[in-house]
């Protein structure tokens, strides 16, 4: 186990120096040690995206108990006691003696020996003090405890109250650090008699399957390690999809024979939907920024059989005059926060900023104006985001409504963590005056 947690240890170094969403960073690694037993796998995904997750919790804790504060302390010391004090806190089954002697043993291995009887110290105390660990005063000062109490930096924690008070933004941060399950959405081609014998096979392999609440195509997945192992996975019986994004791609209306144009398109979940929903009388162009994106969603297209999908590289800032009026319905799931999937991209909340949602609104509006006159009089556009900020969503829907040709097609919608089974998302349909 202890080659284990010197993986996860390299696995938290990476996210630090930011190349990569942990998301990503763990998908590599899983892959990359694919030959690891089931338990060790299970070790290292619960170590490195709990202690990612916990981060300010983590050196709330450690700056209770070290004499060097955690902004001060070298990168690998730092995320070191910030994975041990997690194992000691919150992973029961590990003894309290292995996670503080095995971070010693790395502290050494990785050439910090003169600090190792710091770390043995720190991580003695922890463990020592570990029940009666005193949190923040929530009555004195709120915005601290949701900070510390839900991992958030500070102005997020001021931003969640101000939006929703003390006790529903305390749930909604609550739900984003619980264990999220993966979403399936079985393809619409597989009759009932298909899509049951395609759950009972990955059943078969320990995966628990509940059904969505919210759509009857949609399973929501536990206990499993990855997706593209799945029985059916490689045959296009299924894909990950939110139930928030099919919700809000049946919603737009689209029909048999429709020419659809996805703006923002990868990973494609939302084109091979549409894909499905126009059937083969119609056609979905999906475009993204750049090849690696537009290659991922001709790998799904391929995987779903979806023949009339049609994908190609474009910048969704830029028109196409070519396609002025020429398109039945508009996707535009436009780049966001991502505050309403904290809960799947853990390290979302330390990168972003109040001053990146303000750019981000900008950035949309900018897809939003080079792209409306794709669609033809009288047709539709879903606009969409997995956030929950006011400032992407509903302060955007009431733009598009003053200063473009549309009007509001029913209600809008926000799926709130901790209030619907499903991620932090928005939409609202838009049809073009005639």
């Amino acid at each position: 186990m202890d080659n284990v947690r010197e993986i996860v240890l390299d696995a938290l170094l990476e996210t630090e120096r930011g190349t990569a969403f942990s998301n990503r960073i763990m998908a590599a690694v899983l892959t990359k040690y694919n030959y690891l037993e089931h338990r060790d796998k299970a070790f290292l995904k619960r170590l490195y995206e709990g202690t990612t997750e916990l981060r300010i919790r983590l050196d709330y804790v450690l700056d209770h108990y070290s004499s060097t504060k955690t902004a001060k302390m070298k990168p690998l010391i730092r995320c070191l006691l910030r994975m041990s004090v997690y194992q000691i806190l919150y992973m029961e089954q590990v003894p309290d003696g292995a996670a503080v002697s095995e971070a010693v043993k790395l502290c050494k291995k990785r050439g910090f020996g003169t600090l190792s009887g710091f770390v043995n110290g720190v991580l003695r105390s922890v463990a020592r003090e570990k029940d009666h660990l005193k949190m923040p005063d929530a009555d004195r000062d709120p915005v601290f405890f949701l900070s510390v109490e839900c991992s958030v930096p500070a102005w997020l924690a001021e931003h969640f109250l101000a939006l929703y008070g003390r006790a529903r933004a305390e749930k909604i941060l609550r739900a984003l650090l619980e264990v999220h399950p993966v979403s399936l959405r079985f393809a619409g081609g597989l009759d009932e008699a298909e899509r049951e014998r395609a759950v009972s096979a990955i059943c078969d392999k320990g995966v628990i399957l509940e059904p969505s609440p919210l759509s009857e195509d949609i399973r929501l997945a536990t206990h499993l390690e990855g997706v593209a192992g799945l029985p059916g996975y490689a045959e296009g019986a299924f894909l990950v999809q939110d139930a928030s994004s099919a919700l809000a791609v049946r919603a737009v209306g689209i029909r048999p024979g429709d020419f659809v144009v996805d703006a923002c398109a990868a990973p494609g979940g939302k084109s091979l939907l549409a894909a499905e929903l126009t059937g083969p009388s119609g056609k979905v162009l999906a475009r993204d920024l750049g090849p690696e994106k537009v290659d991922r969603i001709r790998e799904n297209a391929a995987r779903m059989r979806a023949e009339n999908v049609e994908a190609e590289v474009w910048d969704a800032t830029q028109t196409d005059e070519a396609l002025a009026g020429k398109a039945d319905v508009l996707l535009l799931d436009v780049p966001c926060s991502g505050l309403g999937i904290l809960g799947k991209k853990r390290d979302i909340k330390y990168r972003i900023t109040p001053e990146e949602i303000d750019s981000l609104q900008a950035l949309q509006r900018r897809i939003v104006e080079a792209s409306w006159q794709m669609v033809r009089p009288g047709g539709r556009m879903l606009y969409s985001t997995c956030t929950i900020s006011p400032k992407e969503n509903e302060e955007q829907a009431d733009w598009i409504e003053a200063h473009l040709p549309f009007v509001r097609t029913g209600e809008g919608r926000q799926f709130l963590p901790g209030e619907d089974p499903c991620d932090g998302f928005y939409y609202q349909v838009f049809t073009r005056k005639a």
